[in-house]
Parts: structure tokens; C-alpha cells; sequence
């Protein structure tokens, strides 16, 4: 009886000690909780934010308008200390260096916060952490922050979320409120996809017929594709190059690196509705397009021409000298050949380059590209087709179709982002007969929470090379940022656990209950997100 007792005495120790367990996403490496007395409060009239260093400045500027916007509270900015002060939230900058450069340690007294971390971005994800232990209630005064101590940091470097806004056009403030979404779930990049067939969205001064003629489309199709007919409506927009550098300094202040796309060979009927002599078909009508898919119908592929590398190098010049990043994506994805197949011009330069076939003319057209960027101090990033007839000495690989191509290019010793189709789409609905119209495929939050980006099919050495993962958010269905925000919540959550957690720490069941605690955070917020994702 008295063994029986000491069990169910555990056992109950346990739930107690579990239930006292902030609910927190991404799970930290290590957290362990104090006692309800050792609890911080929030108020008006005693709390004060000191910083080590200015270089803390966006960090603290995040949490006190933070605090401001929901919980109505004014904080102070001091970075004179006070060693005497005992309701303070301390962030400060170590000396020496972290074994991972983005960890931190927070630990909450009923004295003090405090966010410890040899780098200004730990302590911005110290501070998301932070956020994250506060009352998702306005109505909860003073604010209590549980008694905890957290030393953290990310599992992979590359912790990644798309945006296509080629498909259906985002504004500069819903950009940044997406940024801020990212920076919230400890990712820290952020792929801005600008060019594609149905729209070009980015200024570029030498070639203005881009965003003149490129930047807009005639009509948009009506359903889900090949849909009922054409809406007839005028629909288009662009970034100029001042608001692209507004979103970059938003961006690096929440420590996210955007990474522009620019698509290319194929993905291109807005560049060719705008300057159709690139085109393989240059007498033909081009237009922008206004149905979603691959094309073979209409051209869509740029001609691997000495005046288009000079173009395309104009472009990419403009967009390298926009972007800090050292990363330019440049697509490389569903290049339709049968209009290389079809180009005179096209086939006496595979053969006068002693390229097999259009396959070899691809990998050409990349590796020229490359060679450019390389000579600017950049790296390309490509969609997993790079890979088709040899891959570029020093590209990095984004495996979209499945994950053959991402082991493949580890087992090259390339650096190697996953975002499979089946996984990583967060356009395809969420539960089976979803309530409004996406994508016809299907991808619930268990399927995202599950996956894991490091192939068992990889060595430990060549799993290094696996740098992180990334969600995708095609727009063809996604036509506003209430739409967005449904498909991207809450799998969001999933992806950054995913990304941030250790391995052996992910739990589905412990997942869902703090997700609960994160729908509540949500609703104070005014985030729509989707209220059936637990179907499957």
C-alpha cells in the first residue's frame, strides 16, 4: 500500500510540476520553473527596461511597443543602471562567445528579468520568449511573469518562411506585419518572392517597362484552376525601391534576413510582356499572366541571348545593391524547354557549347548567372531543378519536389534548405474539406509538426549540410492578409518548433496544449487564424 501511495504521490507531483510549465513555441532546450511567490509584475509606475548596450535598442523597442499595443502599458528605456532597482528587465550583452551565437538565458524573479546572450539577436529572442510568459489578457494588471529560468537556442541556422506576392499583391504594412510574425516564432528569414508570371513587383530603375507594363495583369481566374472564367479586373502593384529598403531596415531590426527571389530562365511572361526581344518568341503577344499553373501554352522562358545575361545582370546588379543579403534566390524552378526545343538560336548554342541537350542549356543558363552574382560577393540560392545537368560550384539548394534533391545536393557538400511539396506548402488546406478555397491538396498541422528536415538517408557528415527548412506561402488562393494569416496559423507554431527545438524534445500531445495557451495570444492580437486545423 505504502509503494502504491509513493506512485500515485509522484505521479501527482509530476502533473502539478508539468502543469506549472509555461506554454511556451518553441520549446526551449532547457527551462525550469520557481515558485509562484518568485513571480515578476508588470506595471505603469515601477517597471524599467535596461539595456547593456544600443545595439539592444530594436530588441527593447520591440517589447515596449509590444507591451503598449495590447497591454496598454508605458515602459521606460534607461541604459544608465541601477543596481539598487528591483523591478527592472535587464538585457545585457555577454562578454566571450556562446557555442551557438543566437543562444540566451532568461531567468524571472520577483525582483528582476533577465536576458543574458553574447549577441543582439539572442536577447531579441530572449525578449520573443519573454512575450510569450506574459497573460494572453489585457485584463490581467498588474501582469504576472512566471517564475522561470531558460537557457535556449535554435536547432538549425536557416529557420525560413516564403512569401509569393507575384500571385496576389501585399502592401508594404501587412509585409511588415508578416516580418513580425517570423520574428515572434524565432525565424530569420524571411523569402520574398517578387517575380513570377502573373506579376513584377519590384522597381528597377534601368529597365522601368518592368513595373510599367509587368507589374500588372488584365484579369485573374476565377476558382480553383483551370476555373470557370477570367474576372476581367485589372489587378497588379509593385515595391518601389525606397519601400524595399523600409522593409529591409524593418526586417534587420527583428534580426530576419530577407532573401529576394527573382525568377529565371523560366516563371518570366511578366518580364517578356514587358520586353518580349528576350523572348524566344519575340513576334508572338506576350502578356502578363492570368491563370495560375505551368506553361507550355504560352512562353514563358527567357532566351539564353547575350542581351539577356546583360539584362538579367542589370536587374540582379540593381537588386544585389538593394539587399544586404548574401543570398539571391533566382528560381530556376519549372523551366517549360519545349520552347528552347522550338528556338533556332537556342539549339546552335547547345551545340556550340557541346551541351548534351535543353537540360545541359539550363544548368548553363545557372551557372552563367552564378558566375555574376559569385563576382559581386553573393550566393544563389535555386529551386531543387538546379540540380538537372550539374549544379552550380556554389549554389545553395531549396528542395521543393520532395526530398531527392536536397540529399543529392548534401551528398555534393551543398548547403541544402528543405521545404518539400507534401510538407512545407502551407497553401494547401489544412483539413480535409476546408472553409474556403485553397490549393487542391492537403496538409494538416500534425504533418508539418512531424516533419523532419535531416533525411535518415544521410550520413551525420553530410546531415551538416542540411541548414535548416522553410514554409511556403503561394498566393493563387491567398487574395488578402486575412486570408494569409488563415493559412499561415497555426502552422506556423509547427514549423517554428520545428526548426528551433531539439529533436528529442518535440511531442505532438505536449504541442497541442500549449498551442491552446498560443490561440489565446492570437485572439488578443485580432490574428485570424484556422479554427479546424486540428482535422485531419
Amino acid at each position: 500500500m505504502r509503494i502504491l501511495i509513493s506512485i500515485i504521490s509522484t505521479l501527482l507531483l509530476f502533473q502539478v510540476s508539468h502543469a506549472q510549465l509555461p506554454s511556451l513555441i518553441p520549446q526551449p532546450v532547457e527551462m525550469t520553473t520557481g515558485k509562484a511567490s518568485e513571480n515578476f509584475s508588470i506595471d505603469n509606475h515601477t517597471t524599467q527596461l535596461f539595456i547593456s548596450d544600443s545595439k539592444l535598442k530594436p530588441a527593447a523597442d520591440f517589447f515596449i511597443n509590444y507591451i503598449k499595443k495590447y497591454y496598454n502599458l508605458d515602459l521606460s528605456l534607461t541604459t544608465l543602471p541601477d543596481l539598487n532597482r528591483k523591478n527592472v528587465i535587464n538585457l545585457t550583452l555577454t562578454k566571450g562567445v556562446d557555442p551557438n551565437p543566437e543562444q540566451y538565458a532568461l531567468s524571472v524573479s520577483s525582483k528582476s528579468v533577465n536576458i543574458h546572450s553574447s549577441s543582439p539577436a539572442g536577447i531579441f529572442y530572449g525578449i520573443q520568449t519573454l512575450i510569450q510568459l506574459l497573460p494572453p489578457s489585457a485584463k490581467a494588471f498588474p501582469l504576472q511573469v512566471q517564475a522561470v529560468t531558460i537557457t535556449d537556442y535554435p536547432r538549425f541556422a536557416y529557420r525560413g518562411m516564403h512569401l509569393d506576392v507575384s500571385r496576389h499583391f501585399f502592401e508594404v504594412s501587412f509585409v511588415k506585419k508578416y516580418i513580425d510574425y517570423l520574428a515572434m516564432h524565432k525565424l530569420n528569414y524571411f523569402h520574398w518572392h517578387l517575380t513570377d508570371d502573373h506579376g513584377w513587383r519590384i522597381e528597377i530603375k534601368k529597365h522601368p517597362r518592368l513595373t510599367e507594363v509587368g507589374a500588372w495583369r488584365d484579369g485573374s481566374i476565377i476558382g480553383l484552376y483551370p476555373g470557370t472564367g477570367n474576372d476581367g479586373i485589372r489587378y497588379g502593384g509593385y515595391y518601389t525601391q525606397e519601400e524595399v529598403k523600409e522593409v529591409i531596415r524593418y526586417a534587420a531590426d527583428r534580426y530576419i534576413t530577407i532573401i529576394p527571389e527573382i525568377e529565371m530562365p523560366g516563371h518570366s511572361m511578366a518580364v517578356l510582356a514587358a520586353y518580349p526581344e528576350l523572348s524566344t518568341t519575340p513576334k508572338l503577344p506576350k502578356k502578363v499572366a492570368e491563370t495560375w499553373g505551368i506553361f507550355n501554352k504560352f512562353n514563358n522562358v527567357l532566351l539564353p541571348s547575350e542581351q539577356t545575361f546583360t539584362f538579367l545582370e542589370e536587374v540582379l546588379t540593381e537588386v544585389m545593391n538593394l539587399f544586404p543579403s548574401p543570398y539571391i534566390h533566382i528560381g530556376g524552378d519549372e523551366c517549360s524547354k519545349i520552347w528552347w526545343k522550338q528556338s533556332a538560336f537556342s539549339q546552335q548554342l547547345i551545340k556550340e557549347k557541346g551541351l548534351k541537350n535543353e537540360i545541359g542549356l539550363q544548368s548553363y543558363f545557372i551557372h552563367r548567372v552564378e558566375k555574376f552574382v559569385n563576382s559581386k560577393g553573393k550566393t544563389i540560392i535555386g529551386w531543387d531543378e538546379i540540380l538537372d545537368g550539374g549544379l552550380a560550384p556554389n549554389a545553395v539548394v531549396m528542395s521543393w519536389r520532395g526530398e531527392k534533391g536536397g540529399i543529392a545536393a548534401a551528398k555534393q557538400k551543398h548547403k541544402v534548405i528543405m521545404t518539400p511539396e507534401n510538407f512545407m506548402y502551407f497553401n494547401h488546406a489544412q483539413c480535409l474539406k476546408d472553409d474556403s478555397l485553397t490549393a487542391a491538396k492537403f496538409l494538416p498541422l500534425v504533418n508539418v509538426y512531424n516533419y523532419e528536415p535531416v533525411p535518415a538517408e544521410l550520413s551525420p557528415a553530410e546531415g551538416k549540410y542540411i541548414w535548416g527548412a522553410q514554409g511556403n506561402l503561394w498566393s493563387e488562393y491567398i487574395g488578402n492578409p486575412a486570408k494569409a494569416e488563415y493559412m499561415l496559423f497555426p502552422r506556423l507554431d509547427a514549423l517554428s518548433e520545428v526548426l528551433w527545438s531539439p529533436k528529442a524534445k518535440r511531442n505532438y500531445s505536449s504541442f497541442q496544449q500549449r498551442l491552446k495557451q498560443q490561440l489565446r495570444r492570437y485572439d488578443q492580437m485580432g490574428i485570424k487564424y484556422s479554427k479546424r486545423y486540428w482535422e485531419n
